[in-house]
């Protein structure tokens, strides 16, 4: 009983996480309804862990779930008026991509450094600044989404442990394995065409 009293929340947040990456793997719209719930719980678990920029990453993870679901939902391609393609990252994207990576990591980094007592500043903000990256490359439905993830998965695994969460810590290296099979099925449908410049 105290064992669940003690990891109850992490428990939870671990089984959400399963069927989130279970959602995102079928490329399935209900991975957002999920990406609601399971991150303002993890809210409440990473603050209490110290791990105040996953928290506050969490948050963002809510609103971005909102916007993906209506992106996923809504957004048609131009011409053909159909749901939108699973496509290559456009080249175009990169640069902007990478600058906004750099400046959201170093803005964490000074926020965590400066207004909170994180004992792993540099490795949360990373995480936090690749995710912002990663959930908006989710939205577009880029294929490279999933190598953002292996990183960011891999790092939090790494951190979880560290933060005595266990179950989170093993889901985050589950992820890893899964983003590699998801990439590679996701790539699979990949639309090789004029989407590539949309």
């Amino acid at each position: 009983m105290e064992f669940l009293e003690t990891y109850w929340l992490d428990i939870l947040t671990t089984i959400l996480g399963l069927i989130y990456i279970w959602l995102e793997y079928r490329a399935s719209i209900a991975l957002w309804f999920v990406g609601i719930i399971m991150p303002a719980l993890d809210v409440w678990l990473y603050w209490s862990h110290g791990l105040y920029g996953d928290a506050g990453m969490a948050c963002y993870y809510t609103i971005a779930a909102l916007y993906g679901f209506y992106i996923w939902k809504f957004k048609k391609t131009r011409k053909l008026k159909e749901s939108l393609p699973i496509i290559h990252m456009p080249q175009r994207q990169y640069l902007p991509a990478t600058m906004f990576f750099f400046v959201a990591w170093g803005a964490t980094y000074y926020v965590l450094v400066k207004w909170t007592n994180s004992t792993v500043p540099l490795l949360d903000s990373f995480t936090n600044a690749l995710s912002f990256v990663g959930m908006w490359a989710l939205a577009r439905k880029y294929l490279e989404q999933w190598l953002f993830w292996i990183v960011v998965d891999i790092v939090c695994c790494i951190l979880y442990i560290q933060k005595g969460i266990p179950f989170k810590a093993g889901l985050y290296g589950l992820y890893v394995v899964i983003a590699i099979a998801g990439y590679y099925k996701w790539k699979q449908k990949v639309k090789i065409t004029k989407y590539d410049k949309v």
